[in-house]
């Protein structure tokens, strides 16, 4: 049982170092094998090999700077403004359709020559407002009615929107954290069921009848006993991270990305990387994946209240589900969503936000039972 809140000096403890410094290495080798993979696209496409590399150390400067605030915030105290924060990013979510498209999708929001993706930071402030809301001791979840009121309209239109962006991989990694929360904070099995069984409904009629995505899925399916069978994407992940081997041929010597492995440095940089790496690169990659989400369950096991439990949890349940999601998809277990990889992937909106959870995960790491 979780404790009470606690009084505001509890939370100066000493922060968690090893969480922090398998945080910078993953940024490091997330820089690493971005510039390896993408540096012969960037020359070809934008005529220097330091393009995207340039651009991802500025977000990622921005990120560690973001990171060190979320640090050092009163996260309670700012709780309250969880809710305004939640209609805010709602209106950003609605906001993307009146931008330009990239890729046939409407998922940024363009600045200039920066882009934000407002599903990104839509996942964060749920979390945010969800940890807030449902830590109020007077809110009982037993009940259908407390459970899916007001949460089931706020999420269910943040969830529409991001689903005709379209953006599958997010609303994949968003509905199964939010159900984990419920679930941790205290929902009956039964009632997460009710409100599972009519979403899935839902999205095989959207699937199969109305044909949202259906093509990748049909990929997917057929692509579940031979990768070779699916999708182009999901061919070249397979044989690129066949062509690894154990060892890897090198840093910069991957041949797949030569244009032949789509989106090398965004959503299938495991694959890229598990080429120039190999079998034993990967596994120090998952290793440091592993660590973390190690240590953030074990700060949340060690909340003396219930907002700080449901927190810690929540930004865990949510980096695990999006690592296993892009993983299953590089590994033809998932159809190919466009997730990118958490500290990895080429990508401002989402390093920043990875970025700021680990900044909570650490914030909370200081707080120390009463």
């Amino acid at each position: 049982m979780v404790r009470k809140t606690t009084t505001r000096s509890s939370s100066k403890g000493r922060f968690d170092e090893r969480l922090l410094i398998a945080y910078l290495l993953l940024i490091l080798s997330g820089l690493v094998l971005v510039y390896s993979t993408s540096s012969m696209l960037a020359e070809s496409r934008h005529g220097s090999h330091l393009y995207f590399i340039g651009r991802q150390f500025v977000w990622a400067i921005l990120s560690l700077i973001a990171m060190a605030v979320v640090c050092r915030i009163d996260l309670e105290r700012w709780a309250v403004y969880s809710w305004p924060m939640f209609m805010v990013v709602l209106g950003l979510l609605a906001l993307v359709f009146v931008m330009p498209a990239r890729n046939g999708s409407h998922r940024w929001l363009f600045f200039g020559p920066m882009t934000v993706q407002p599903s990104e930071l839509f996942k964060f402030v749920m979390i945010y407002f969800l940890a807030w809301s449902l830590a109020n001791p007077n809110r009982d979840l037993t009940k259908l009615k407390q459970m899916m009121l007001p949460y089931a309209p706020m999420i269910g239109a943040g969830l529409v929107l991001i689903v005709l962006e379209p953006d599958l991989g997010q609303t994949i990694v968003i509905f199964a954290t939010v159900l984990g929360l419920f679930f941790l904070a205290g929902a009956k099995i039964k009632h997460l069921l009710m409100a599972t069984v009519p979403s899935a409904a839902a999205a095989a009629f959207m699937v199969f009848v109305i044909g949202y995505k259906k093509a990748r899925v049909m990929d997917y399916l057929g692509a579940v006993f031979d990768p070779l069978q699916g999708s182009y994407q999901s061919k070249q992940a397979a044989l690129t991270l066949g062509a690894g081997g154990v060892l890897g041929t090198g840093l910069g010597d991957g041949r797949q990305k030569l244009f032949f492995l789509p989106y090398p440095h965004t959503d299938f940089i495991f694959a890229a990387s598990g080429e120039e790496v190999g079998l034993v690169g990967l596994v120090f990659l998952l290793g440091l994946y592993a660590y973390i989400l190690f240590r953030g369950f074990k700060i949340a096991a060690e909340q003396p209240d219930r907002f700080g439990f449901l927190l810690a949890s929540g930004v865990v349940l949510s980096l695990f589900i999006n690592v296993a999601v892009n993983i299953g998809v590089v590994t033809s277990l998932l159809p190919v969503t466009g997730l990118p990889l958490p500290f990895m992937s080429y990508g401002g909106s989402s390093l920043l936000i990875s970025s700021m959870a680990i900044g909570v995960l650490i914030n909370l790491s200081r707080r120390v039972r009463a």
